[in-house]
């Protein structure tokens, strides 16, 4: 440890404050966006007066906004490619009414019914694939006429009409707590205990890797900006494990949202295929040049993105506990204003999953909020739209600079 720590305390002081703003000039999207959740988390926990972190609000939060993180970490991917996916929404609702009519009208087991599901969102995914990654159609183009596809066959599939309710055992996809086996009263030991290991293994995993970065040279990141990071993620994830813990526990839909993100971070920053996937976004026919097949994993992404927007359709449906013609409407939009708020570039090759799981919870705590604070969804919109804009001109004024 004192390795870590030494690296950066040997230089001068003057040294250091130059190296720590140069670091943060260069970094500024990625601290910035971890801020701004702070920041609006504790606007609105004052003007709602305490409301906004109450357990019971903060489990709504979570389950409010699982199936536009579901949604997000699959959008990254398609959009540090280089592309764009507009049909997610439509995917959403379609494959809703698939899971409705299978599970209801045709009394298919719950279990095969949601592999079906995944499987046909993968279809789908593959479908606008194929066209974007192999005839080089525009994704917007591909993925819009996916929307209105889409769109019109959950119409056809309903009759234009509701469907429901589900079994309670699907509906535990996404209404569902973590059982504890400790059985205490009013508190739900087992979830905060697997919050507070989570937040350890965080920990050691950012210590140990700073330990590598010192091994092989003095690491890019101050220690002052690293320990500030490091302790804010595991006070952050320690909090919110307690107060849930105190209402009924961990959402079962947030173990499926924690799973998805660790997997996909450590595809995206530990594997070749997801360096592959920033190569090709950030300059293609450089990365075709290096024998990277982008065809093949353009087309992967937007199958992975269909099965995702495929699960948070099934997470959707059982929220709401029936399938409704219009479900998925405007979710796209969501989604794609998350993954750019957290960080993306519109031009491909930047964004973590990490920033797009906080850009999606930006705009949740902003729909809570403001939301409890009695403000209308004409005004809503138009403050979303506000802070969207907003991303995207720090984004394009910083390369800029850059």
């Amino acid at each position: 440890m004192s390795q870590i720590v030494d690296e950066t305390a040997d230089r001068p002081a003057g040294e250091q404050a130059r190296a720590s703003w140069r670091f943060l000039k260069g970094h500024l999207r990625e601290y910035g966006i971890l801020f701004a959740l702070i920041a609006i988390m504790a606007f609105f926990q004052v003007a709602t007066g305490g409301i906004l972190l109450k357990p019971v609000n903060l489990t709504n939060l979570v389950l409010q906004n699982s199936y536009i993180v579901i949604m997000a970490v699959g959008m990254l991917l398609v959009i540090v490619a280089g592309h764009i996916d507009l049909s997610v929404g439509s995917v959403l609702g379609f494959i809703g009414a698939l899971a409705a009519v299978m599970i209801v009208n045709w009394d298919v087991p719950y279990p095969i019914a949601a592999i079906v599901c995944l499987a046909a969102g993968a279809v789908i995914g593959m479908a606008q694939g194929f066209w974007i990654a192999y005839f080089r159609i525009p994704s917007f183009i591909v993925t819009l006429a996916g929307m209105l596809v889409f769109k019109g066959l959950t119409l056809w599939l309903l009759a234009g009409q509701s469907v429901g309710p589900f079994p309670p055992q699907f509906q535990l996809i996404s209404s569902g707590f973590l059982p504890d086996l400790f059985a205490m009263d009013g508190f739900n030991l087992m979830s905060f205990l697997i919050g507070l290991a989570v937040a350890v293994g965080l920990t050691l995993l950012a210590l140990r890797n700073r330990a590598a970065q010192a091994k092989t040279g003095a690491p890019e990141e101050p220690f002052a900006f690293f320990a500030g990071k490091t302790a804010i993620v595991f006070i952050g994830i320690t909090w919110m494990s307690w107060l849930m813990a105190d209402f009924r526990g961990l959402p079962n839909v947030f173990i499926v949202m924690a799973l998805l993100i660790a997997i996909y971070s450590f595809v995206t920053s530990r594997t070749t295929t997801g360096r592959r996937i920033y190569a090709i976004g950030g300059n293609e026919k450089a990365a075709m040049l290096s024998g990277i097949n982008a065809k093949r994993l353009t087309f992967l992404t937007f199958a992975n993105m269909g099965m995702l927007a495929a699960l948070a359709g099934l997470v959707f449906a059982a929220r709401l506990n029936t399938a409704t013609p219009k479900a998925g409407a405007t979710f796209e939009l969501d989604v794609i204003a998350a993954v750019f708020i957290g960080g993306a570039s519109m031009a491909g090759g930047v964004g973590t999953v990490v920033g797009a799981v906080i850009g999606a919870f930006i705009m949740g705590v902003m729909n809570n909020g403001m939301s409890i604070l009695g403000i209308g969804i004409d005004y809503q919109q138009v403050i979303k739209g506000l802070v969207l804009l907003a991303a995207v001109i720090f984004d394009v004024m910083n390369k800029k600079k850059g």
